[in-house]
């Protein structure tokens, strides 16, 4: 599962780049309409993951501005491991 987790955030990390390098030089075509679109619901749903951490872990965990920013990078992935957190911490009890 950690595998997997890394790969998603190499994965996310990437699709970040692409977008934000759209950004700066637009490549041809509908390629740039499309990743500009993306880009947007990006922004819109890893705001809303953010959301749900904080309403979720907020009780949970003690965080940090560093938390929320990982969150918001690399979405259901940094939520995955989180809720992993949660899960050892509540094994242990």
């Amino acid at each position: 599962m950690k595998a997997m987790l890394v790969l998603g955030k190499i994965v996310t990390a990437f699709a970040w780049l692409m977008m934000l390098y759209n950004l700066a030089m637009p490549f041809e075509g509908n390629v740039s309409v499309i990743l500009n679109i993306l880009f947007v619901m990006t922004i819109f749903m890893h705001c809303f993951q953010t959301f749900i951490f904080h309403t979720l872990f907020n009780t949970l965990l003690p965080l940090k501005k560093s938390d929320y920013l990982q969150v918001f990078l690399f979405g259901v992935f940094s939520l995955l491991q989180y809720r992993r957190q949660v899960m050892d911490k509540q094994a242990q009890l």
